[in-house]
């Protein structure tokens, strides 16, 4: 792997190779283990000691922030579709199976984020987290990063939002109250589909789709407003009326505040992972997939939108709105940032975006 040409000097003064990228981990600090329990069976572990975590979200994103954490890289929640993929190929680690197994832990990431938000330049802008890989996988729950990192954002009273496939979210509840009490928080919830058979498919390594729903009712019941990403809407396996219907009613039933849906994008990466997957599972849907993604990673723009009207509709009849971009909940008076703090934060690492 590329670690040596990703950390600094072992004098720590950081230097870059010429031509080459900024260095991410400090010297030494890459530590790699496996762990034989059944939970982590077949997952490898890279400790990193990282040198910054708030990234900054490239210019021609789609997205409605600008600053981004993510504690992560690799996913086991294993989505075949999962455009984050790509991003492992940076350290020379696999894209299919690799990402799904070999998981980057920044192990000082809430120690980090103190700091970096501590910053006179840092302006106590809104921070995104769930955008890249899910920051409530499985590694979570052994390296419990989240507490930490969401105590750092509420002492500073700094807004953010989380976007997740991972039930664990759940242990942080007292965390996220708290955190509501000082800033806008925002919660999203993923989920695209209800139907089982595709979810043990196409997301093998998440909780099921009843049980994700089940902890957004948990969090609406606890004061904490959660909206549902309908993410992705895949075509011809779940976006015929009959599924996007189940789907939208049971969301309205777990109490979200709101529906957003989102067709499935093919990115590099990605793409082909999810091709070989396609063809494995339904090859007769190769050619239409070709055909439907011949002008890029997205689906065409008509297609695109009949789902979010046939969403939107279904919404209103089972009384939820649809999510606005950006969404998040005000809890409370959000205090002025810290004296001094008078300029954006200095440009960081950039990072892929969801959409």
């Amino acid at each position: 792997m590329r670690w040596d040409s990703l950390t600094d000097d072992a004098d720590g003064a950081g230097d870059v190779r010429a031509g080459g990228p900024a260095a991410l981990f400090g010297a030494g600090a890459v530590v790699t283990r496996t762990i034989d329990t059944p939970e982590f069976r077949g997952i490898t572990f890279h400790e990193v000691r990282a040198r910054s975590l708030v990234n900054k979200v490239p210019g021609a994103s789609r997205m409605p922030f600008e600053w981004t954490v993510n504690p992560y890289r690799g996913c086991s929640h294993a989505c075949v579709y999962c455009f984050a993929r790509r991003t492992h190929a940076y350290l020379d680690l696999d894209t299919g199976l690799g990402f799904d197994s070999q998981i980057v832990v920044k192990t000082n990431a809430p120690e980090l984020l103190r700091r970096e938000l501590a910053a006179p330049r840092w302006t106590g802008a809104h921070i995104a987290m769930g955008t890249n890989v899910d920051c409530y996988q499985r590694a979570e729950g052994r390296y419990r990063l989240m507490p930490g990192i969401i105590e750092a954002l509420r002492d500073r009273a700094n807004p953010f939002s989380i976007l997740t496939k991972g039930t664990l979210i759940l242990r942080d509840l007292p965390l996220l109250r708290e955190a509501a009490e000082v800033t806008d928080v925002g919660i999203s919830v993923s989920v695209g589909f209800t139907d089982t058979s595709l979810w043990r498919t196409v997301e093998p390594g998440t909780p099921s789709p009843a049980a994700r729903l089940d902890a957004v009712r948990t969090l609406t019941d606890a004061g904490i407003e959660c909206g549902v990403l309908m993410a992705p809407v895949i075509p011809f396996l779940g976006d015929s009326p009959e599924q996007l219907r189940d789907t939208v009613r049971a969301v309205a039933e777990s109490g979200a505040t709101s529906v957003t849906p989102l067709v499935l994008h093919l990115r590099p990466g990605a793409r082909e992972w999810f091709t070989a997957w396609l063809g494995e599972h339904h090859p007769h849907l190769v050619e239409r997939y070709e055909r439907m993604y011949a002008g890029g990673s997205y689906a065409p723009t008509w297609y695109q939108r009949q789902i979010t009207r046939q969403v939107h509709r279904l919404a209103a009849e089972f009384g939820i709105g649809p999510g606005g971009r950006g969404a998040s909940r005000r809890a409370g008076a959000v205090p002025p940032p810290p004296a001094g703090a008078a300029g954006a934060a200095a440009a960081g690492p950039t990072q892929l975006t969801l959409l």
